[in-house]
């Protein structure tokens, strides 16, 4: 498992210029130059990867017959063995009500097996059963196949550096909006 170092606080980095920064967005060729700024660039472009995400998931459900989600979760659960929702939950970084319905689907279709905790009743273990454990060992035609062979086109510098951005992102909106405004830096002059 990858931990991530969150990036150092202090003043203003420099950062290099990207294509994204310097290239105007254009929908066509015969529409106008628009210039975004950097923060809807930004988010622009992480609309781009929800929306790849989302349509990758779909044509994975139809090929191999688990959606994007619940191939995480599969592959997570053949990891830790045994792992409760709420530990599986803050992995994925999603509500545990939302995970409900994707274990659901997944233990019905006999996937995963629901084992109540022996020190809880309450509680829930998760582990994967043989027809499970089959998909955790897939590799081709997966969601996780084409980012793992996009990350390897960048030096592990850069994949880092942009997984520290990602992190600071989800931290920043899974913040309440009056939280947010208290710990938010002063905008940075360019």
């Amino acid at each position: 498992m990858t931990t991530i170092a969150k990036p150092r606080s202090g003043g203003p980095r420099k950062r290099p210029e990207t294509a994204a920064r310097r290239e105007p967005t254009r929908a066509a060729a015969d529409e106008p130059e628009v210039n975004l700024g950097e923060g809807l660039e930004f988010m622009r472009l992480l609309w781009g990867v929800n929306h790849a995400l989302e349509a990758s998931s779909k044509r994975m459900d139809a090929a191999i017959g688990v959606t994007g989600p619940q191939r995480l979760v599969i592959r997570i659960v053949g990891r830790f063995p045994g792992i409760a929702a709420g530990r599986l939950a803050r992995l994925m970084h999603v509500h545990p009500s939302t995970l409900t319905g994707v274990l659901g689907r997944l233990v019905t279709r006999a996937l995963v097996r629901r084992d109540p905790d022996p020190s809880d009743a309450r509680r829930a273990l998760f582990s994967l059963t043989a027809k499970g454990r089959d998909l955790d060992a897939l590799r081709a035609g997966t969601v996780e196949a084409r980012v793992r062979t996009t990350l390897t086109r960048f030096p592990d510098a850069r994949v880092a550096a942009t997984q520290a951005v990602l992190v600071a992102i989800t931290e920043a909106l899974g913040e309440p909006a009056s939280r947010a405004r208290e710990t938010a830096p002063a905008r940075r002059s360019r």
